[in-house]
């Protein structure tokens, strides 16, 4: 029986506890995956660690295993949630989604509903044609790829989109299995597009190139005003994020 415990990062939030009282001790010495008939499992010192519900960390593939057994390794003297974000997803997959797969893939859906791809710029016309020539590839490839069109409008105004593309972003979303699907629940509210997150996930695209094309309209700003170095510190550490997601496609393949 393992004595080790549940990685839970909310814990203190949840108890009261000051982060000096909550923080864990590093207990363990070697992180490594063994093979198992569950799948591969993470080992601390030959013992799996918990999920927050106690149920053992197993992923589908050793690459999976292993990306997240990397950042146990990478643990200093105590343990840093908020450096472990394929352990807290692999939790997330294990833990939640795939209990909700139905709810998961209606949330993925509805971003396609307001795709931030579909939404150009009233002005300046440079953007325009930027925003068009840029996402306009994703759309066009969403939809020879998988029939899902959508419609693009100038402004903020709501455009509806066809129900039968919609359904079909569901369906894709519900083909997959949880560790996929909780990643691309991650990925497509992070780049505020559904598309973006499909091609993503697909492979079609890189981390850092899908983050650049969620944020056209900020990057634009940015060329004509400067940066901001607080909204230059969040978009790196967003497009970390983005960088982390595709790592986790990959090794899930």
């Amino acid at each position: 029986m393992s004595h080790i415990p549940p990685l839970d990062p909310n814990v203190a939030a949840r108890k009261g506890f000051k982060e000096s009282e909550e923080r864990i001790k590093r207990f363990w010495k070697e992180a490594g995956v063994v093979q198992t008939e569950e799948g591969w499992a993470v080992v601390l010192d030959g013992r799996t660690p918990k999920t927050p519900a106690h149920r053992k960390l197993v992923l589908p593939t050793e690459a999976a295993a292993k990306l997240v057994a990397a950042e146990w390794d990478a643990q200093g003297e105590f343990l840093e949630p908020g450096t472990m974000p394929a352990t807290r997803l692999a939790s997330t997959a294990i833990d939640r989604v795939v209990e909700v797969m139905e709810a998961v893939a209606d949330e993925i859906t509805a971003y396609a509903g307001n795709d931030l791809t579909c939404y150009l710029a009233e002005a300046p016309q440079s953007l325009i044609e930027r925003q068009e020539r840029e996402w306009g590839a994703w759309r066009k490839w969403a939809e020879d790829e998988h029939g899902i069109r959508l419609v693009p409008v100038q402004g903020i105004v709501h455009q509806p989109q066809d129900q039968a593309s919609l359904d079909k972003v569901k369906s894709l979303a519900l083909s997959l299995d949880h560790f996929h699907l909780s990643g691309l629940a991650m990925a497509v509210p992070l780049l505020g597009s559904a598309v973006l997150g499909l091609a993503l996930q697909q492979g079609k695209l890189t981390g850092e190139v899908a983050y650049d094309l969620s944020r056209l309209d900020e990057a634009f700003t940015e060329e004509r005003w400067g940066i901001d170095e607080e909204a230059a510190a969040r978009a790196a550490a967003q497009r970390a994020e983005t960088v982390m997601l595709q790592r986790w496609f990959e090794a899930l393949a």
